[in-house]
């Protein structure tokens, strides 16, 4: 089983829909567990609730929506490997950090006592500035993979990174196997 940890970077929600269909129909069982944001901020580009039914619907279960339920239902599953996408700047702040607030974090840090693989689907506007401090730190602890990375606007945007969507299937076999997919970040 797949453990989904599903944050804001709300226009990369596309392509967490289409990425988990095709892990359900790959045969994967699919557990979601959404941000406190996710559960509530609508945007233009999309209603939270519709959102929230439409992966529920994709997983055929309900998703994680809280620290209580997130600490007892990862640390008791049998879940190979938890992916968080998108993983926002924030969230990865958090993880870098330590801080447990909110039901992926807390999924993630459950998960991680297992000793199990924590896979990031990183996208986040200031990842060569702000964030790259963070990126560094969680890429020298133990268990902790990417999805590799691309710049999405090198001219308009040229601190952006969003991880390639398309590697999301190999990175997570990678990481099950304790194997960081490289290179970590793509042209």
């Amino acid at each position: 089983m797949i453990a989904f940890g599903i944050c804001g970077s709300f226009c990369n929600h596309k392509e967490v829909l289409i990425r988990l269909k095709a892990l359900v129909a790959s045969g994967e069982q699919v557990l979601p567990v959404f941000s406190e944001k996710v559960q509530v901020t609508n945007t233009r580009f999309g209603n939270a609730a519709d959102f929230i039914a439409e992966v529920e619907c994709i997983c055929g279960r309900e998703g994680i929506k809280n620290i209580v339920d997130a600490e007892k239902v990862i640390t008791g599953a049998d879940i190979d490997c938890m992916v968080i996408a998108p993983c926002t700047g924030n969230t990865l702040a958090r993880l870098a950090l330590g801080i447990t607030d909110g039901a992926v974090t807390m999924g993630a840090k459950a998960h991680l006592r297992n000793q199990k693989s924590l896979l990031i689907a990183f996208a986040s506007n200031d990842a060569l500035s702000g964030s790259l401090k963070n990126i560094a730190t969680l890429l020298e602890k133990k268990n902790i993979y990417f999805v590799p990375m691309k710049q999405d606007d090198p001219e308009k945007k040229p601190t952006s990174l969003v991880c390639d969507w398309s590697l999301l299937p190999k990175a997570i076999e990678g990481a099950k196997r304790g194997k960081q997919l490289r290179p970590l970040v793509v042209v």
